[in-house]
């Protein structure tokens, strides 16, 4: 099952992500753009309450203007994804949501969680449910919210691998380099290292759908990207040239928010949308 998931970030998180990637103040802002520093606070806010003065603040932040502008009327949102073989939790903590995945091979029932979420209880009780054969645990990175319930899940399949990326391992996984390949079932499962978000953030894509999947963790949100907390310009290049290179109609599985796909990303993701011209 897909839950219905609402955009992880508003027009003015975006805003707020590029100011602090582009290293911007609001005063720099404000003399860099020429708009008032009241609609400026205001955009700031998430009111949208002056068009052509978000256009200059997009520029200014290179960020896609129509994009942008859409974000803010809240027109866009990716279309709903359903394919056998993915299931999605979205699990709260503290104050917001979180995602794990479910991937499994429908012809051999073998299968693989990406992330743990917050609660092991329903993953574990929804495999079981399925009856499929869990042979392995991913961690796409290893912030608290997406491995809370790894120790949970370690112990209701004792025999999965539990594997994360040799530049951000964890206690009691099994390392991997970039370019590793695991087998689960008939589905492959290749590693590319999307760091920026964190040191060894990790993208999975598995092949062997009618459509890839890309795991993404926290390098790309619906109509957004992860924080650069560990460098903003590496987020930024690596989810340009190892996540929305894959084909157009790669379903993307983010750690938080909604499932999308490469082609709409590149289409309505303000961050990269001016990369990929219409």
């Amino acid at each position: 099952m897909i839950p219905n998931v609402p955009l992880e970030d508003l027009f003015e998180d975006l805003i707020a992500k590029a100011m602090r990637g582009r290293h911007l103040s609001e005063s720099e802002l404000v003399e860099k753009t020429g708009v008032p520093r009241d609609i400026l606070a205001r955009l700031c806010r998430g009111e949208f309450c002056d068009e052509q003065a978000l256009v200059k603040v997009a520029r200014a932040l290179s960020l896609e203007p129509r994009s942008l502008t859409m974000a803010a009327s809240r027109v866009w949102s990716p279309r709903p994804v359903s394919i056998e073989g993915l299931e999605m939790f979205n699990l709260p903590y503290r104050d917001m949501r979180v995602n794990a995945y479910l991937v499994w091979d429908p012809s051999t029932r073998k299968a693989a969680f990406f992330d743990t979420g917050t609660d092991s209880i329903p993953l574990a009780a929804r495999a079981k449910e399925l009856g499929v054969a869990v042979e392995a645990i991913f961690l796409t990175h290893t912030h608290n919210d997406h491995i809370a319930a790894l120790d949970g899940l370690k112990a209701a399949f004792p025999d999965a691998a539990a594997c994360s990326n040799l530049a951000e391992p964890w206690p009691g996984t099994e390392t991997f380099s970039e370019g590793a390949a695991f087998d689960l079932g008939k589905l492959k499962v290749s590693t590319r290292t999307t760091s920026g978000h964190s040191k060894g953030g990790t993208t999975y894509v598995v092949e062997g759908f009618a459509r890839p999947l890309a795991v993404v963790g926290d390098a790309l949100f619906a109509g957004s990207m992860g924080g650069g907390m560990v460098s903003f310009e590496d987020a930024w290049k690596n989810n340009r040239e190892k996540i929305l290179t894959l084909p157009d109609d790669t379903i993307v599985c983010p750690g938080h928010g909604p499932l999308t796909s490469v082609g709409e990303e590149k289409r309505n993701n303000p961050f990269f949308a001016a990369e990929f011209p219409v």
